[in-house]
């Protein structure tokens, strides 16, 4: 199933979508289930939620009864947004960087997220903004210390999401300032929909591509991570409480911009396009935030 988040005039409602070649139509799934949160976090959170927002979207698209409003990130306020850095084989091989031997971890902000359609604003003090697709995972269940054999079911689904990076302050300041490079507003797309588990066969094979302006910039797969889901979800679990509503962006794969001769830095007017196979189109433009 297809979830998502709509602004409507009652406020922000969860809702099923059908994408037929990026033509996407919502439908209202509290008009079958009113004791549904409006959230999409919210329904994550109850124990049965998924399950009962699945039954009610699956009713919904049956009787057609669609809404509209604007879309936004299918959770804007995630409890956590943590990142894996340095995790496809082929990304490794094109930094000339060794393979890790652990998860590489760090986090955003959730004043980073932002949703579909919306602008990914460069800060006039961000000179050098690179685009970085990634494959995000949506927690499901309240997780700790889970192992390999359990992991996955701890996840509610997947999403697209864009790693948005200031190489000039992650790497290029005095001792690597990663926090103010990684986490600026806006610099984590997600959308523009989830998609529940059970509809990707397995999200370590999926071919993830991102476009700039329309030109072919990262196109891979995700069997070459070097950490699988499962094992980054066991990983974390181990020093943190994953909570539903949680997301992890689990890298990116080898055509980032500052890996290029001459290096590729996104400016205002761009428009970036992530593409992972089977979760849509997630499409941001760019511009400058003075």
């Amino acid at each position: 199933m297809k979830l998502a988040t709509l602004h409507t005039e009652q406020g922000p409602t969860v809702v099923s979508v059908t994408d037929h070649e990026g033509q996407l139509t919502f439908y209202d799934v509290r008009a079958f289930d009113d004791t549904l949160p409006p959230s999409l976090k919210g329904v994550l959170s109850l124990e049965d939620g998924l399950e009962r927002a699945c039954k009610a979207a699956k009713q919904a698209v049956e009787a057609d009864r669609q809404i509209t409003g604007t879309l936004c990130a299918p959770i804007p306020q995630p409890g956590k947004v943590i990142c894996i850095g340095l995790n496809y084989r082929d990304h490794a091989e094109e930094t000339g960087m060794a393979f890790p031997d652990e998860p590489v971890c760090f986090s955003k902000f959730t004043t980073s997220v932002t949703g579909p359609d919306q602008p990914i604003r460069i800060p006039e003090v961000a000179k050098e903004v690179d685009y970085e697709a990634e494959l995000v995972v949506v927690i499901g269940k309240t997780c700790r210390n889970a192992n390999l054999d359990n992991a996955l079911e701890y996840v509610a689904g997947y999403m697209n999401g864009h790693d948005v990076s200031a190489r000039d302050w992650q790497i290029g300041r005095p001792g690597g300032q990663w926090l103010l490079g990684k986490t600026p507003d806006t610099f984590a797309p997600i959308g523009p929909y989830l998609v529940t588990s059970d509809e990707i066969e397995d999200a370590n094979n999926l071919s993830i591509k991102l476009t700039l302006n329309g030109e072919v910039m990262q196109n891979s797969c995700t069997d070459k991570f070097i950490f699988t889901i499962e094992e980054i979800v066991q990983f974390l679990s181990q020093f943190m409480t994953l909570e539903p509503g949680d997301i992890i962006f689990t890298g990116t794969p080898p055509g980032v911009g500052m890996a290029r001769k001459p290096p590729v830095y996104l400016k205002p007017g761009d428009q970036v396009d992530v593409e992972i196979q089977g979760l849509g189109v997630l499409r941001n433009s760019v511009e400058a935030w003075n």
